[in-house]
C-alpha cells in the first residue's frame, strides 16, 4: 500500500512528531477487530459492533416501561407492564405490579400496584398492595392505601393514609 493511501480510501495525514508514522496497536484496545479486505475487492466490511445486553426486567419474559428523564407522559392509562420507572414525568393511571419514582420524577394520577418505591414525588391516589417504601428524598401525597410500609429518615407521606386491612370486612377475613 502506498503512503497516503488508506484501507477505507482516506487520506492518512502526514506524519509529525505528534503523529508517529506507526499505527496504534490493535490488540491494546479492549474490543478491536481488524478489518479483512479480501484480495482484488475494494469494499471493506466495517468490524462488528459488541453486543449490548438489554435492560432486565425483574421477572423473566416482564415487561417494563422507562419514562426517561425530560420526557413528559400526560393522560395515559398504563395497565400489563411489570415496572413502570418514571424518571421524568408522568400524568396517568396505572393497574400493574410495580412502580420506581427515580429523585427527580414525578407521577400524579391513581396507581393499583403490587409495589410502589419512591425517591421522587408521587400525588394522587395509590393502593400498594403488597409494599411503600419511600426512602429518604421521596415526597408521597394523596389518598394512600399499603399492605406494608416503609419510609426512611427523610422521606414524607401527607394525606389520607391507611393500611390495607383496616377495613371491617378485612379484619372479619383475617379472623377466620
Amino acid at each position: 500500500m502506498k503512503y497516503g493511501e488508506h484501507l477505507f480510501k482516506r487520506e492518512a495525514p502526514r506524519p509529525t512528531p505528534s503523529n508517529p508514522t506507526h499505527p496504534p496497536q490493535a490488540a491494546n484496545a479492549p474490543h478491536a477487530t481488524p478489518a479483512i479486505v479480501p484480495t482484488g475487492s475494494r469494499a471493506a466490511t466495517p468490524p462488528p459492533i459488541p453486543d449490548i445486553p438489554p435492560v432486565k426486567s425483574e421477572e423473566p419474559g416482564g415487561s417494563r416501561l422507562i419514562v426517561g428523564p425530560n420526557i413528559k407522559l400526560k393522560g395515559v392509562e398504563i395497565d400489563d407492564c411489570d415496572t413502570l420507572v418514571v424518571e421524568g414525568r408522568v400524568e396517568a393511571t396505572m393497574n400493574s405490579r410495580a412502580i420506581q419514582i427515580a429523585e427527580q420524577g414525578a407521577f400524579s394520577g391513581k396507581v393499583d400496584i403490587d409495589v410502589a418505591e419512591i425517591r421522587g414525588t408521587f400525588s394522587g391516589e395509590m393502593t400498594a398492595r403488597k409494599r411503600l417504601v419511600i426512602h429518604g428524598s421521596g415526597r408521597v401525597s394523596g389518598k394512600i392505601r399499603y399492605g406494608k410500609i416503609l419510609v426512611q429518615e427523610g422521606g414524607e407521606i401527607t394525606g389520607e393514609i391507611s393500611a390495607l386491612g383496616d377495613g371491617p370486612q378485612d379484619l372479619l377475613r383475617s379472623a377466620s
